[in-house]
């Protein structure tokens, strides 16, 4: 059983869904992609992090009984809290206004939102009552019917789309792509309203034998592509929990300008919409 825990809330989020938009970041994840820029987000329960350019070499850390809340700079803390339905809408009506204003509403990410069906829902069903436009970044890694109980209480779906071929895509996420793929095609069957978001990534899935696969695949499914580039902010991340970047040295780059216009005319070609960002 995962705990339902809550690592971030981004407020004036704009590139999560229409307008400006609060994102709740749940945490625990079933993927583990290489180049994850939120590592912090994997495990479902609580982890100290730790922020060596916040230490002053107190001490404090060292003494018995040392609690995370006693580190005077706070080089430590912990990642992860609960929160009630309460305290949590209590943290999202605060900036109703701007959201209603923008057209935005509230995003759910992670993480893996579906990874924690029946309280992803719980939050959405919430919101739902309470007005709020719902959007639902996530990669789709679910069996179908938690995706179809989480369609009938969201108005858009962000749905990552990383390798074609399944057997790469277990090697950098450790998970096949069946269910994926399987999840694209049915919430397209069920004209549901969604957008597909590829981290584009030099060494990885930028090259043109997957973004063709990509392009074949999506004929079909004429929803809107946000090609996202490549970044390693993850690298300080897996510092401050103590773990390695990459371990096993994949080579990975930002694409450059012309592999970015490449990927773009290769999925233009199959008559798909592309954004490059967002």
């Amino acid at each position: 059983m995962t705990s339902n825990l809550i690592f971030d809330i981004k407020r004036y989020a704009i590139n999560d869904g229409p307008g400006i938009r609060t994102t709740i970041f749940l945490k625990g994840c079933p993927l583990r992609c290489v180049w994850c820029h939120n590592p912090e987000s994997w495990s479902a329960e609580p982890q100290e992090l730790f922020k060596q350019s916040k230490c002053i070499r107190c001490g404090t850390c060292l003494e018995p009984g040392f609690k995370v809340d006693d580190c005077p700079t706070m080089a430590r803390e912990i990642c992860g809290r609960a929160y009630t339905m309460e305290e949590l809408m209590t943290e999202i009506e605060k900036e109703r206004d701007i959201m209603e204003d923008s057209g935005g509403g509230v995003t759910l990410c992670g993480g893996e939102p579906l990874m924690h069906a029946e309280y992803s829902l719980e939050i959405l069903k919430e919101l739902g009552r309470r007005g709020f436009h719902r959007t639902v970044d996530t990669s789709l890694y679910a069996p179908q019917e938690v995706v179809e109980a989480i369609a009938n209480e969201c108005e858009l779906f962000l749905v990552d789309l990383k390798l074609m071929d399944s057997d790469k895509h277990r090697l950098y996420t450790g998970v096949g792509n069946e269910l994926i793929l399987q999840n694209i095609r049915y919430l397209a069957e069920r004209q549901a309203q969604f957008s597909i978001r590829i981290p584009l990534i030099e060494g990885i899935n930028a090259d043109e034998e997957n973004i063709g696969a990509t392009a074949q695949f999506l004929s079909s499914i004429p929803h809107p592509i946000h090609l996202l580039p490549y970044h390693d902010v993850g690298k300080d991340k897996h510092r401050r929990m103590g773990s390695i970047f990459n371990p096993k040295g994949y080579p990975m780059a930002a694409p450059s300008e012309e592999t970015l216009e490449r990927c773009k005319q290769q999925l233009e070609a199959q008559g798909l919409q592309v954004i490059i960002g967002g």
